[in-house]
């Protein structure tokens, strides 16, 4: 029997099954690294040399099965061949499982994610428990990868290339439910029950053998040829997603080996790239925001209770963004109450909030009657001394500092002592804001970004007199929303907004220079944007990037200087895509998007000609200009901080792995 000192260890029960258990001493959770590898082999072979009947492999972490790889170290692998390396040795490790001289069970509870499912694979019998925390998948494309360790080649003769190659482009960890009958695992459980019904298969399988397996059908003649043309629209300038459709389609037919062979050498032509190592990169952006805290802002404090949470949401404004933020705020188990200055008003934000939970019950967030109780426990109404019950207020209305003013003065005055005042503005300083606030300490900005039920992020801003203890209950907030957060000093514009629209002010200059729409966003989605800034402009709103552009224009006059052409646009009544309809720089009448050709009465007279490199260089400059200057006035603490936010809340592409980090390159 191995200690407990090791990542995996070995026993055999009185009934002569082997048991392997994943129970890394060093760490939350169970990942496969060097050490890993070496302890599950020991473990491996230790048990071959026994008598055992058969053996059981699991997981000795509360929600954690087996994490995947370790992505330090697949990140610090030096080329190709040492990819191609690591793969062939994960899977000749895998392969004395599936080799085994009796059957091996997996049974799985909680995460079990690419190098831990395709250990799975490897596996004569997989059972999942039916805890929430049981999620299966492969999600390396989601991360500049393919699944190398046997997941290209298992799964296809698993459960067919069809659903293999969708579930792994998906990239995703689907629910032990969905895995069940998706066919990537055998049994379903209840996670009190997982070890006895392990016991239990890995009896039977002992007296009966493997099971015999169906064989999938084949795909269809055009299905590769369809797959890789989504692939090319969809992700754009990646070679992972061409990498498993290479690998699933060759291997159909091949040995096991050579089916393996061709998935190590794929994976090690991807994993050593560029755009690998940059998805690896901004993975860790991703869990430096999830550990985030306020040091570094505020003095040290020894032993501070955990900050109080917030049990009722009062949101003021029933538009867009209020009723976005109360509609979300319900569906995490806040109280929400809603205010608006008139019934018409409000009626409008409690549609909005009805639609947004039928998109939350179409995509599966929530169930109907879930969605229904939600919606009806938000309390609605035209006076905010209903607040008085509320221990967080957030502003959403009109960006007009008069407004916000008179909004904080009044609610001073109503809410309790202890009821923390944020502001939803995402440009307007937040002391400015605040200066007719009772106890300005309390006030906090909270941008959440538009669609709320869609962006990630949220830029939690602090003023000169925002306290500790404001700002360690904001962050707790939105993490409980399931928020990633970005803290930022008060100025205008904070990061997100001021950097972008310096982008999209400098993308109207050349479109006023004579550089058509059309070559501006293609260059700029060439480079892996998502949309071209003059698309991205109809998206925002003709009518807000116009005021944002004046608001700019106000705080940073001897920089800033206003493009004309949204406001002529607006003065034309083309405020862009409003409601998934209108025009502005495209027309998007009857659900088409086709460039407007109204835009030719404001077009220059001539058009010039400018290569897609020089559009992208001179694009790009601006945003690294400008979040430079950001980081040097101390907006932000770190140039990772200001990658991962322009990633979450200005679409900037993973591919490149964040702002300043590729313009390191």
């Amino acid at each position: 029997m191995s200690g407990p000192s090791t990542p995996v260890s070995h026993s055999i029960d009185a009934e002569g099954i082997g048991w392997i258990t994943f129970d890394d001493p060093a760490g939350r959770a169970n990942i496969f690294n060097p050490a890993t590898q070496a302890a599950l082999r020991s473990a491996v072979l230790a048990l071959a040399a026994e008598p055992v009947r058969a053996v059981v492999v699991l997981s000795a972490k509360e929600k954690i099965f087996i994490a995947g790889a370790d992505l330090g170290w697949l990140a610090g692998l030096a080329d190709d061949q040492a990819a191609t390396q690591a793969a062939r040795a994960g899977q000749e490790l895998f392969g004395l499982l599936a080799g085994f001289k009796v059957p091996v069970v997996c049974a799985i509870h909680g995460a079990c994610a690419g190098g831990g499912y395709e250990l799975a694979l490897a596996c004569t019998w997989r059972i999942a428990s039916e805890a929430r925390e049981t999620v299966i998948g492969l999600p390396e494309v989601g991360l500049g990868l393919i699944p190398g360790w046997g997941g290209c080649t298992r799964l296809p003769r698993l459960i067919g290339a069809r659903a293999a190659v969708e579930h792994i482009l998906k990239a995703a960890l689907v629910p032990a439910a969905a895995a069940r009958a998706a066919g990537l695992v055998d049994e379903l459980v209840p996670a009190a029950e997982l070890l006895a019904r392990a016991r239990a298969a890995a009896r039977r399988l002992a007296d009966e053998g493997a099971p015999v397996r169906p064989v999938p059908d084949p795909v269809g003649p055009d299905f590769f040829s369809d797959q890789r043309q989504l692939a090319l629209t969809r992700r754009r300038g990646q070679p992972a997603p061409l990498a498993v459709l290479e690998a699933v389609e060759k291997s159909a037919g091949l040995p096991l080996a050579a089916a393996l062979d061709l998935e190590a050498t794929l994976f090690g032509g991807v994993a050593a790239g560029e755009i690998a190592k940059n998805f690896i990169h901004v993975f860790f952006l991703k869990e430096a925001a999830r550990k985030l805290t306020v040091d570094g802002w505020f003095p040290p404090v020894a032993d501070a209770p955990p900050p109080k949470p917030f049990r009722t949401i009062g949101v003021i404004g029933a538009g867009v963004m209020g009723s976005g933020i109360a509609q979300w705020c319900a569906m995490h188990g806040f109280g929400v109450i809603l205010c608006d200055s008139s019934k018409e008003a409000i009626e409008r934000g409690v549609a909005v909030i009805r639609e947004l939970f039928a998109e939350a019950v179409k995509r599966g967030k929530v169930t109907g009657d879930q969605a229904h109780r939600m919606t009806g426990g938000i309390g609605i109404t035209t006076s905010l001394e209903d607040f008085e019950i509320c221990d967080l207020v957030i502003e959403a209305v009109v960006e007009d500092v008069a407004a916000k003013q008179k909004v904080f003065a009044e609610l001073s005055r109503l809410v309790t002592p202890d009821c923390l005042l944020a502001s939803n503005t995402s440009a307007l300083p937040i002391e400015e804001l605040a200066a007719t606030a009772v106890n300005p300490g309390r006030v906090v900005g909270l941008h959440f970004f538009n669609p709320v039920s869609r962006m990630p992020l949220v830029e939690l801003v602090l003023s000169p007199h925002t306290t500790r203890a404001t700002a360690e209950r904001a962050l707790a907030f939105v993490k409980a929303l399931g928020k990633s957060a970005v803290i930022c000093k008060s100025a205008p514009g904070f990061l997100v907004t001021r950097v972008l629209f310096f982008y999209l002010n400098e993308a109207c200059r050349l479109w006023e220079q004579g550089v058509p729409a059309e070559v501006i966003d293609r260059a700029m989605r060439d480079w892996g944007w998502p949309m071209g800034p003059l698309r991205l402009i109809d998206e925002v709103g003709v009518d807000v990037t116009d005021f944002i552009y004046g608001e700019m224009q106000h705080y940073f006059p001897d920089r800033f200087v206003r493009s004309a052409i949204c406001g002529r646009l607006l003065a034309a009544g083309l405020k862009g895509r409003k409601n998934g309809a209108g025009a502005g720089f495209y027309d998007y009448t009857d659900g088409r998007e086709t460039l407007n050709p109204a835009l030719a009465d404001f077009s220059p007279a001539a058009a010039v000609a400018m290569a897609a490199a020089v559009i992208q260089e001179l694009l790009n400059g601006v945003l690294i200009a400008e979040t430079r200057r950001v980081l040097a006035e101390g907006v932000l603490r770190t140039a990772d901080e200001a990658d991962f936010a322009l990633l979450m809340g200005a679409g900037f592409p993973a591919i490149r792995g964040g702002l300043l980090h590729s313009a390191k390159g």
